[in-house]
């Protein structure tokens, strides 16, 4: 088995051999990050690593037309390892939806028809994915606490047909 360093020294050799190889310039990879006085570990339903939140099944029937809305099912921000002070935290949350709607909720990868993903801010107030969604101080944890919750819904386009229903979202925090 090759190690490293002969796989590296091969790679080297190689563009020795071949000057007329031509190397991009200019090409710049930035690296960005923070130095803080205390971190956080976030999680979502208490999961710190490939959260899913699990809608319940609902009949179709119950998103027969185009805005009904059905399925509502909470989900906690959580943040944990920080002090916070006397007076709580300020905790802002940043999503970006994947397969966005032009409506801007989150688009069904499943096999459902008619059918997306709507959220819910903290203030049950519906998200528009289309420039993602930065909720500035959206997550005010009072003294002791720790998590905050959104809401997930299904929201018909149409009449929905039975199928499945999947979509993500990426997410991060700020704190101060």
């Amino acid at each position: 088995m090759l190690n490293k360093y002969a796989v590296a020294f091969g790679f080297v050799a190689s563009l020795v051999a071949v000057p007329s190889m031509a190397l991009a310039s200019g090409n710049t990879i930035s690296f960005e990050g923070e130095v803080a006085d205390e971190t956080c570990e976030v999680s979502v339903n208490g999961n710190d690593a490939s959260p899913v939140v699990l809608l319940p099944t609902v009949s179709a029937s119950q998103l027969n037309a185009a805005g009904q809305t059905a399925g509502q099912t909470t989900f906690d921000i959580g943040v944990s390892g920080c002090t916070g002070d006397a007076d709580g935290m300020t905790v802002s949350t940043v999503f970006v939806g994947n397969q966005v709607t032009s409506a801007g909720n989150l688009g069904n990868i499943g096999t459902a028809k008619n059918v997306e993903l709507q959220i819910l801010d903290t203030k049950g107030t519906e998200i528009n994915f289309t420039n993602g969604f930065t909720g500035d101080g959206d997550l005010a944890l009072g003294p002791n606490e720790t998590s905050a919750s959104y809401t997930a819904q299904y929201l018909a386009t149409g009449s929905a047909g039975p199928g499945s229903v999947t979509s993500t979202l990426q997410y991060a925090i700020s704190y101060q």
